[in-house]
């Protein structure tokens, strides 16, 4: 308040500085004529009456001053003072406008096109924001704060959905493609999507509702490679390992050259294989769940089409293991994942439940050491 306050007495003195001179008012030449004649027939009598001069002196200096101020009181007659009297009325009236339009077309403008309600921000407060706040979270609360305003806007929810589950809120993410699909219409593409999305939410179980998603997007698209993987994953859990293996073979065969994900199918098909291939394979297939290079083929996968498959095949891995903990592949392969992955405690975790597990084996326990030492696990 103090503030606006200073800004009105300095608007209005410098409204002053400018308009005063517009107020002030010449005088008229002829008034004062007229006076300073009628002071010289005073003093003319004066002088009279003292004896400075003459009485034939002082009629003649009566008569030609009386002549002299008739001749300016005519002049003040006939000269008309109008256009002067005029031109002041109008110099007052354009200082009065000034001073009273100005500040309010100001205000006016300023309420317009400005912010008074707007609180100020000091500058070093904005260039302590971090630059990611200023990038990705802020972006993503202008596109939150979007859609509550307008919850139909279906571009929004299909752009959003995406970053949702780079950011880990699965369930967010179903949310955004069901609304997306809701809006948008189904196709192939947010069919795979919501499926996969419901799959992430579920920590890698392919359930009933993302399977029918996966199963209305091959519908709509047949070549969909999501679609087609997740299937594949399905039967795989259901226990169907026929019926995976063909789907996952026959997406592998379907495979264009240099695709990233190929090598996460062979390797999906490796678990999957019968015992005595398993056996014909070596010790690393003794258990299923991802190897590293599971992990790594996962890694150049876009994140859409990765995800939580992997996440989804170590929690599996880890599961037989708690119930099985003899394998010390799959031990190692487990280690492997999580530290792939990034999840360190759990690798500690597990690194702690297999010394327990292979205690009584003084060979897998030194390899197991070995292999805790390499990665760096610790524990």
């Amino acid at each position: 308040m103090t503030l606006w306050l200073v800004f009105s007495l300095m608007t209005a003195a410098a409204i002053f500085a400018v308009l005063w001179p517009l107020s002030r008012r010449t005088p008229l030449r002829h008034g004062s004529d007229v006076a300073v004649y009628r002071d010289q027939l005073d003093e003319v009598s004066r002088d009279r009456a003292a004896g400075l001069i003459g009485e034939a002196e002082a009629e003649a200096a009566r008569v030609e001053v009386s002549r002299r101020l008739i001749a300016a009181a005519d002049t003040a007659a006939t000269e008309l003072p109008a256009p002067e009297a005029v031109a002041h009325r109008r110099r007052r009236t354009t200082a009065v406008a000034a001073l009273i339009l100005l500040p309010i077309c100001a205000v006016l403008l300023y309420l317009s096109l400005g912010s008074p309600q707007m609180p100020g921000q000091p500058l070093a407060t904005r260039l302590q924001v971090p630059d990611e706040a200023n990038s990705i979270a802020s972006q993503i609360a202008r596109v939150e704060r979007h859609l509550e305003q307008k919850p139909d806007d279906g571009r929004g929810w299909e752009v959003i959905a995406p970053v949702y589950m780079r950011l880990g809120r699965f369930d967010d993410a179903v949310h955004a493609w069901r609304n997306a699909i809701r809006l948008n219409g189904p196709s192939g593409t947010r069919e795979a999507e919501f499926g996969e999305a419901q799959v992430a939410a579920a920590n890698g179980v392919v359930t009933a509702d993302a399977k029918a998603a996966f199963e209305r997007a091959l519908a709509l698209d047949g070549q969909s490679v999501m679609a087609r993987f997740y299937m594949g994953m399905a039967a795989d859990q259901d226990g169907r390992r026929a019926d995976a293996d063909k789907i996952w073979r026959e997406l592998l065969a379907s495979a264009p050259p240099g695709a990233p994900w190929i090598e996460v199918v062979r390797h999906a098909i490796a678990r999957n294989a019968p015992a005595g291939i398993a056996a014909n394979a070596g010790p690393a297939q003794s258990a299923p769940g991802p190897s590293p290079e599971d992990v790594a083929a996962a890694a150049q996968m876009k994140a859409d089409d990765r995800n939580q498959m992997i996440r989804g095949m170590v929690a599996r891995l880890a599961d037989k293991l708690k119930a099985d903990g003899n394998d010390i592949d799959g031990w190692e392969r487990l280690l492997r994942a999580y530290m792939v992955l990034g999840e360190r405690d759990k690798a500690h975790d597990a690194a702690a439940d297999a010394r327990k597990a292979l205690a009584r084996d003084p060979d897998k326990l030194h390899r197991l050491d070995e292999v805790i030492k390499g990665l760096g696990v610790g524990g």
